[in-house]
């Protein structure tokens, strides 16, 4: 599994906008480290699903970081996007994990 996170907008908004996402490989990870990534993937997609069935209109947050996270696995791939504004607990502890592992590509 290939996951990547790309972070959109915000105050450093130009700072970012030439570096490459931040990629996380599970065939270099321990076993352990890949079984932690599966769980909270698959925490974040749940999250992600429900929030969809009775989310609110999107409100505008100028200055508010949004995030990708693209799931590669088996040929299929799927997107996670989140916000500053609306993050779910879920994605924010994917997303802490990720920053902590990933490497810069």
């Amino acid at each position: 599994m290939r996951v990547t996170l790309a972070t959109h907008g915000g105050l450093a908004a130009p700072v970012r906008a030439g570096l490459s996402p931040d990629v996380v490989d599970t065939d270099a990870l321990p076993e352990s480290a890949t079984a932690e990534l599966c769980r909270l993937v698959d925490a974040a997609v749940l999250a992600a699903s429900a929030a969809a069935e009775d989310r609110e209109a999107h409100r505008s947050a100028p200055d508010a970081m949004s995030y990708s996270v693209t799931v590669e696995e088996g040929g299929h791939s799927s997107v996670l996007v989140q916000s500053d504004r609306d993050m779910s607990p879920e994605f924010a502890a994917l997303l802490r994990w990720l920053k902590e592992h990933a490497v810069r590509e």
